[in-house]
């Protein structure tokens, strides 16, 4: 993210310094947005409705004379909700924009193809579909300018300099080598598993309001607001009974600051502290889904009896 960024934006710096960006993406785009503000650059950060989805008609109001990238991300990293990125790269090749789109969530979980999607570049990393950690890649269409941010040899066609890491390289080819062939039935798998894990949580847990687009989201994400509880007391007590969530991106695990997706889409700060968000995987069973709702339950209800607005509400 932080090359497909820095890199177009001090290639096109001449023709302009207008950046366009949704106002949920992840961290790695928005810190790096910011540091190009401080050089300069404007960046624009567009509104998401209720679901966390982007109105493509948000993008193209938002285009200018000056616009040289568009950065919008495939599929949240805590909501999962999924982007309209063919009808945006469409409004960017129309009109003569770069488009990067952040792409971790989705490759290896839902068919990701560029042309399709219209994309200039395109990041993902190995590690969220079981390949090595450490390791990414950056699409880059043929003819798209980027300048590189690390000089001193002709590696990767003079767009990174440095010794490559083959065996990262050779593991995130063959994590995707089978995550292409399973991707079809392990993500349907998943996808009803999610579903079921969020069905019994609306029947065993009242006051629970699910965050994220009904039907357009990647099929392992869950984010659940818990009324009347707080989701790093939830959080602790979960892990002391084995069962791995977060309040968050990963990367922002430990901040007490409520969620800035949760906050761009309207949600209170009350329910935006009481969020979390469930990720599955290949190892997550049928029974791991029915552990999870009981112990929730215990959890949430035990939360529940020293909360006076809870008390309040049942009077």
């Amino acid at each position: 993210d932080n090359f497909a960024l820095k890199g177009a934006a001090f290639a096109l710096e001449e023709k302009g310094r207008h950046i366009v960006a949704s106002a949920i993406e992840h961290h790695a785009i928005l810190s790096t947005c910011q540091y190009l503000e401080k050089r300069g650059f404007k960046v624009t950060y567009l509104p998401v409705d209720e679901y966390g989805w982007l109105d493509p008609q948000k993008v193209q109001d938002a285009i200018t004379k000056d616009t040289i990238l568009i950065s919008i991300i495939h599929a949240n990293n805590e909501v999962g909700t999924i982007e309209p990125i063919s009808e945006i790269g469409e409004i960017a090749q129309r009109r003569g924009v770069y488009f990067h789109t952040d792409a971790v969530q989705t490759v290896g979980k839902v068919p990701v193809k560029v042309d399709k999607l219209r994309v200039d570049l395109l990041s993902l990393s190995a590690h969220k579909f079981y390949g090595p950690k450490g390791i990414g890649a950056l699409y880059i269409r043929s003819g798209t300018h980027i300048h590189s941010l690390i000089h001193g040899g002709h590696q990767e066609r003079v767009h990174r300099a440095g010794t490559e890491n083959v065996p990262g390289i050779v593991g995130l080819g063959k994590a995707a080598e089978i995550a292409s062939r399973e991707m079809e039935g392990e993500a349907k798998r998943i996808e009803n598993l999610r579903n079921k894990l969020e069905k019994k949580i609306k029947e065993n847990i009242p006051h629970v309001y699910v965050n994220g687009h009904p039907s357009k989201r990647s099929p392992n994400t869950l984010n659940v607001s818990f009324e009347f509880a707080e989701g790093e007391s939830l959080l602790l007590n979960l892990d002391l009974k084995g069962i791995a969530v977060s309040t968050g991106s990963a990367c922002t695990a430990g901040s007490l600051e409520p969620s800035h997706v949760l906050k761009a889409m309207g949600v209170p700060p009350q329910l935006a502290q009481a969020s979390l968000r469930f990720s599955l995987g290949w190892d997550t069973k049928e029974e791991d889904i029915d552990c999870t709702v009981e112990t929730l339950k215990e959890i949430v209800g035990r939360l529940r009896k020293m909360s006076p607005l809870y008390q309040q509400e049942r009077t």
